[in-house]
């Protein structure tokens, strides 16, 4: 029953598979995991691709693992396959609905009912269920390896389909009465084929197990986790809609891998801090399922799983994170990895020497969040699977025990989110009129796809803009857009507009805490959009009739007077006067920053030349600008160690090519360094100036992904059409001294004081009035030098154009 949205497309040793299923056959006892199989003919893995899913050095590459969920869904009415889109590099991306076939036929009919339940203005038909938390089933959403490195889950996802696609117990036949399965078999389908081409290639060699010496993802490798609200991928524009504009679902689990060497399995309930908009109710229900989940594999008597450590739930911008702001409770599982699909042995002094997290000083130390500590020996592809398979048999027996909580849970917080809340806004509102309007119209774009109701103005508004003075009115003009708080989606909106205020978090030795991730994230800071927060709105029933709801992009673009798209985030106009030639340095060294600084050079239908290190090394510098992406000077000028990998792959630019550089610049050429690969340029070239944080502590300074504020000399080409003070975001970033201003030009500094905008900074003395952008005559060239990202994970368009006039001749 393969749907017309998507057309039909070496082992584990023998003992260690039969370990499994003896595993798996007590299970059976401990926690009701099914063994027995349907009599109709439904294929097995191992029957389709030959091996069984999760040995020892086999992996199923994406085309395997469309073959065998295509055949699966021919030969099972319990499963259906659809197409949600197509990946950045034009590969086929899937959902393997799984469910009884009955529910499976009406899918339609579920999808609507949990619509209404999540979204209490929306409009059932007649012939739909008046009361949808009584007749609607939980939606549970599994996605597998958006990691690509952290391959297990995806192979793992083969074998989950097929158990509940066969077994016949009666725990199974609940689950799939009650649940409707989304299972993902990987977010990022480009990276299973990167990663399985690698070990395959490897496979027998010195480098079997390591990962491969490109991004495993097009543009933003290991941050493709990191998009969920900004939108910039392919990927996460399909599983956003997918979820949030089609299926709002009770749950989503992530599953993921993490390092070698310390817990065997992390599970919620995670580490402080929580975000204040999340719902205490998601917070529980996640504590919840977590303990769910390590009781069942506490039952089996699997070692080292730990909870309330390393992750916390204050970042948004996550798979596992951003359901949080979509009343859905998201589960992140990190299990330990295998070197790819290579067994490992970790000797108990290697646990030792692992350095401490959050939460976990030692993964050999007993205690109560870590009650069976596991003590070494040989880790294998097939026990992260068993642990992945337990714990999403976990989620679903809850949701199945539970169906009637989770979904009164969806729609008691839905219902919450439309009603009016004190000491908190009832708008935020964009402008009319202002400048940049593709800037602005993508802003809307990516807060209409997740979900976010936006509306226009059609009549001007009084509005109450300053939180200490809530009596004070001013005029808003007529064809302003309008984000009103009180909508289903609440926590997402007050979460992307909102200033974000990190708890100040010292630890007992007087160092600033790492965050997971970062601390603040403001979406119209970072792209720089004018508006106000409207924390009272004189006679807004009397106007409710002049909202209007922007139901598509482009009725957006009407109303801004662009010209209407011809896809969805369609490529943004050429924003430079010149033809530069370009070439950005590449290399091997899997640096998301280059990758996103491709997304953001492609987005704008900037040409360029991805730079190896054979160009430097070999002088084949022949371009009016280079880019140095943010990468240290180790790696730049060293590369990888050629004990880990083949020599095509090691190196660097070596001195030599340092040289050529230099010798580029003096000739005339023109430099563009982001962030760490300044370091690099401002010792190799001398130059007169040094970064004020090199060799501070976390005693002294600390600022973990924070928008600062920086003031800017417009009065420089650089700086054309720049505010005077600008938002910038500052990730472990650098600030300058110069000593030599004959030689080197500041073109922007951090604020002198109260730069905070949105995260947390402990230290801000060390920066205040230190400089951010600098620009340097160098021979008869310039190096312009960027102590921070300007195109920060694809989500910082107000800091692009230093960038655009940097390029340009």
């Amino acid at each position: 029953m393969f749907r017309n949205r998507f057309h039909k497309l070496s082992v584990l040793n023998h003992l260690s598979f039969t370990f499994y299923l003896l595993l798996l056959a007590f299970a059976v006892s401990a926690v009701g995991l099914p063994l027995t199989v349907e009599a109709k003919r439904v294929p097995t893995p191992k029957e389709v691709l030959g091996f069984q899913p999760t040995d020892d050095r086999t992996i199923a590459d994406w085309k395997q693992i469309l073959d065998y969920f295509a055949k699966l869904d021919a030969a099972s009415d319990k499963v259906k396959v659809e197409e949600i889109g197509k990946t950045t590099l034009g590969k086929s991306q899937i959902v393997a609905y799984i469910s009884s076939a009955e529910n499976i036929k009406q899918l339609n009919y579920y999808k609507s009912l949990n619509t209404a339940i999540n979204n209490p203005n929306y409009k059932l038909s007649a012939t739909e269920s008046i009361k949808p938390t009584l007749s609607g089933k939980t939606i549970v959403a599994i996605s597998c390896s958006i990691h690509s490195t952290e391959i297990v889950a995806s192979q793992m996802s083969m074998l989950l389909a097929h158990q509940l696609a066969t077994a016949t117990d009666e725990k199974t036949k609940n689950i799939l009465d009650n649940t409707i399965l989304l299972l993902i078999p990987s977010a990022n389908p480009d990276g299973i084929d990167i990663v399985a081409d690698w070990y395959r290639k490897t496979l027998g060699t010195p480098y079997e197990g390591t990962n491969p010496p490109e991004l495993y993802h097009h543009y933003a490798g290991h941050d493709n986790n990191r998009d969920w609200f900004a939108m910039n991928l392919q990927e996460t524009r399909n599983i956003t809609k997918l979820f949030w504009q089609e299926w709002f679902p009770q749950i989503v689990f992530d599953v993921h891998q993490q390092g070698q060497s310390g817990a065997r399995f992390t599970i919620p309930p995670f580490f402080d801090p929580p975000n204040p908009r999340i719902s205490p109710v998601i917070l529980r229900e996640l504590g919840l399922l977590g303990y769910k989940m390590a009781a069942d594999l506490q039952r089996l008597g699997q070692a080292g799983i730990v909870t309330n450590a390393t992750y916390d739930t204050w970042w948004h911008g996550g798979f596992r994170s951003a359901p949080y702001y979509h009343n859905s409770i998201g589960i992140l599982s990190e299990a330990a990895s295998a070197r790819l699909m290579t067994p490992i042995t970790i000797s108990k002094d290697r646990l030792k020497r692992q350095r401490p997290s959050r939460g976990l000083k030692s993964p050999l130390e007993r205690l109560t969040n870590n009650p069976k500590p596991w003590e070494g020996g040989v880790w294998r592809p097939a026990d992260i699977a068993r642990i992945e398979m337990v714990s999403s048999y976990a989620i679903l027996e809850m949701a199945t025990k539970f169906r009637d909580r989770y979904l009164e849970n969806s729609r008691m917080l839905a219902a919450e989110n439309l009603k009016p809340k004190p000491n908190e806004p009832k708008a935020f509102i964009v402008y009319a009129g202002q400048p940049n309007e593709e800037r602005v119209a993508r802003f809307l774009e990516t807060l209409m796809w997740q979900g976010m109701e936006v509306h226009i103005m059609d009549h001007e508004l009084e509005v109450a803009t300053d939180e200490n003075n809530k009596t004070k009115f001013g005029e808003i003009p007529a064809g302003s857009f309008i984000v009103m708080v009180n909508q289903p989606q609440r926590p997402n909106v007050l979460s992307l507009f909102e200033k974000q205020v990190y708890p100040e978090r010292i630890n007992a030795n007087g160092e600033a805490e790492v965050p997971y991730d970062v601390s603040g994230w403001t979406l119209p800071m970072q792209m720089d959009i004018e508006y106000v927060t409207a924390w009272d709105i004189q006679n807004l029933e009397k106007h409710r009739k002049d909202l209007k709801k922007i139901e598509n992009i482009n009725q957006a673009r009407k109303l801004l007077n662009l010209k209407p798209n011809s896809k969805s985030f369609d490529k943004l106009p050429y924003p430079l006067k010149s033809k530069p030639s370009i070439g950005l340095y590449k290399g091997w060294a899997n640096s998301m920053d280059e990758g996103w600084t491709r997304l953001v050079l492609d987005n704008h239908q900037i040409k360029y030349t991805s730079l190896m290190d054979s160009h430097f090394r070999a002088n084949v510098l022949n371009f009016d600008t280079i880019i140095l992406p943010s990468i240290n000077e180790r790696f730049l000028v060293n590369g990888r160690n050629i004990r880990q990998y083949p020599k095509d792959y090691t190196g660097g630019i070596t001195e030599n090519g340092v040289e050529n550089l230099k010798k580029y610049v003096e000739n005339g050429g023109k430099l563009i360094c982001f962030d760490d690969s300044c370091e690099m340029v401002i010792n190799k070239f001398n130059l007169p100036m040094k970064n004020v944080l090199k060799g501070l502590t976390r005693k002294q300074f600390h600022s973990p992904g924070t928008i600062l504020e920086i003031d800017v000399d417009t009065s420089n080409p650089i700086a054309k059409g720049m505010k005077p003070k600008m938002p910038a975001y500052f990730i472990y970033s650098s600030a300058y001294d110069i000593s030599d201003d004959s030689k080197i030009k500041p073109i922007a500094k951090y604020g002198e004081k109260d730069i905070l905008l949105s995260g947390w900074i402990f230290g801000e003395k060390y920066i205040n009035g230190k400089t951010a952008i600098a620009e340097a005559d160098y021979g008869k060239g310039k190096i312009i030098l960027f102590g921070f990202r300007p195109q920060h994970r694809g989500q910082t368009y107000g800091t692009f154009p230093f960038i655009f006039n940097a390029l340009e001749k």
